[in-house]
């Protein structure tokens, strides 16, 4: 091989552990951070607000994991824009795309069924609303609920980038986005562009400069995971350390054993039925999965999420770019499945209300569909919300829960990412455009592989 040949080959940064162990890196100084910070106590009480100072410590936590948190959550709005309508540009190119897309939805329902059906049955069987300390002094709706009536209201663009303003007490103004419309209006660019044919090439070909100008900003900001991973986990084990699971901690294990169900047991079950290999999917799908255990984010993890399905999990583009962002806002196995079953069972058992089988359907349909719903305004407590109130639940019963949602949160994000990787996978698997040579390739430690360079081991 020539020199210039050689010369031309990704360069390796040798002097840096491989992407992965930098975030378990991460990890650990997290908790060891936390930790420290947490014996340090608070600075004090706010005589004004009464709220409790946190340490210097805590706070720069903090600054940290929220910083990165914000510059995922900066990049999504352009990244989602522009990768649909590319995408959808080129479907053209992708034999049975409507095909395509039924059964991604498909698949989503199926899998959200599963889910559900796990959290009811440990609902049942572990009983943690008969099984608690906590009090009913902690009962309290919370300020923001679900309703059916979101999904309707959640499509319709109020801009052309689905951004909202909302001020503030002190006269600033803060924004922020709705996926769900950024869907909408990108899928409508990207449907016209197909429809207006060559005229629309100049276009299109902005957008494809302008993508990939985007996600060479989102590689840059995803090198940054592993000193935000400390911040993220360090200010959530500081925060709120482990003291309230104390009182509801068969709550916390039914939640947890739910999710390790799904992650550990079901999706491993639902590749390897499809002849896909469990260990691959879980090496190419770990940096999405990590970042969303500390980041509890499936939006601001999205942007990495859609990467490795792509360029990991051998997914083509011109689908992953599409069924991903899609699954960040309808998809949620653990936020819109296991939760809200078990926590609704539990909400029923602490207030001694008896639930009918149909009760039982209910809880399974508004897990199905209700993520769709709760789309524009995503979480688990609307969610949650929305499932109490279809089944005349107490609202309250939602404040007994949130001491711990935190920690719970961490473990439902990285299920749902999980499975937003998953569902393409498995479609691009059973539509045979699968690319299973770079599925089944050595994973060598990268979150993924640029075109230009590789950050190994």
């Amino acid at each position: 091989m020539s020199s210039t040949a050689q010369s031309a080959a990704p360069t390796k940064r040798r002097w840096l552990p491989s992407f992965g162990v930098q975030v378990l890196i991460g990890l650990v100084l997290g908790v060891v951070v936390g930790l420290i910070a947490r014996s340090m106590g608070a600075d004090g009480v706010d005589s004004a607000t009464g709220e409790v100072d946190p340490n210097w410590l805590t706070e720069t936590l903090t600054i940290v994991g929220s910083t990165f948190v914000t510059l995922l959550r900066a990049i999504v709005p352009p990244l989602v824009f522009l990768a649909i309508v590319a995408s959808i540009a080129n479907l053209r190119e992708v034999t049975g795309a409507a095909r395509l897309a039924w059964k991604t939805l498909a698949w989503f329902a199926i899998t959200a069924l599963i889910a559900v059906g796990i959290g009811i049955v440990l609902g049942l069987v572990l009983q943690p609303g008969n099984h608690t300390s906590v009090s009913s002094d902690a009962a309290a709706a919370p300020g923001k609920t679900g309703s059916w009536l979101d999904f309707l209201t959640g499509l319709v663009p109020e801009n052309v980038m689905g951004l909202q303003a909302s001020a503030g007490g002190d006269g600033s103004v803060g924004l922020s986005f709705n996926v769900l419309q950024i869907l909408v209006v990108a899928i409508a660019i990207g449907v016209a562009a197909l429809k207006v044919g060559e005229a629309a090439e100049p276009f299109l070909g902005v957008v494809r400069s302008a993508l990939a100008v985007v996600q060479k900003v989102l590689w840059w900001i995803i090198l940054l995971a592993p000193i935000a991973t400390v911040g993220l986990l360090g200010n959530a084990v500081a925060s709120y350390g482990w003291d309230a699971l104390g009182s509801l901690g068969t709550f916390a294990i039914a939640v947890y054993v739910g999710l390790a169900l799904v992650l550990l047991v079901v999706y491993p079950t639902l590749l390897r039925l499809n002849g896909l290999s469990i260990r691959q999917f879980f090496s190419g799908a770990w940096p999405a999965i990590q970042l969303a255990f500390v980041s509890r984010s499936s939006i601001g993890t999205m942007p990495v999420t859609q990467s490795v399905t792509e360029r990991n999990l051998g997914v083509p583009r011109a689908y992953a770019s599409f069924a991903v962002p899609l699954g960040a806002t309808t998809k949620m196995d653990g936020c819109a499945s296991i939760y809200p079953a078990i926590s609704a069972i539990f909400v029923a058992q602490f207030f001694g209300l008896e639930l009918s089988v149909f009760d039982y359907v209910l809880i399974a349909f508004v897990s199905v569909i209700g993520s769709a719903a709760t789309a524009g305004v995503t979480g688990a407590v609307v969610m949650l919300t929305l499932t109490l109130s279809t089944l005349g639940l107490p609202l309250a019963g939602v404040g007994l829960l949130l001491a711990i949602d935190p920690i719970l949160d961490m473990g439902r994000t990285a299920v749902n990412v999980a499975g937003q990787a998953l569902v393409p996978t498995i479609v691009a698997k059973r539509e045979g455009i699968l690319d299973e040579t770079a599925y089944d390739a050595p994973r060598r430690g990268a979150a993924w592989r640029e075109d230009e360079e590789l950050v190994t081991a």
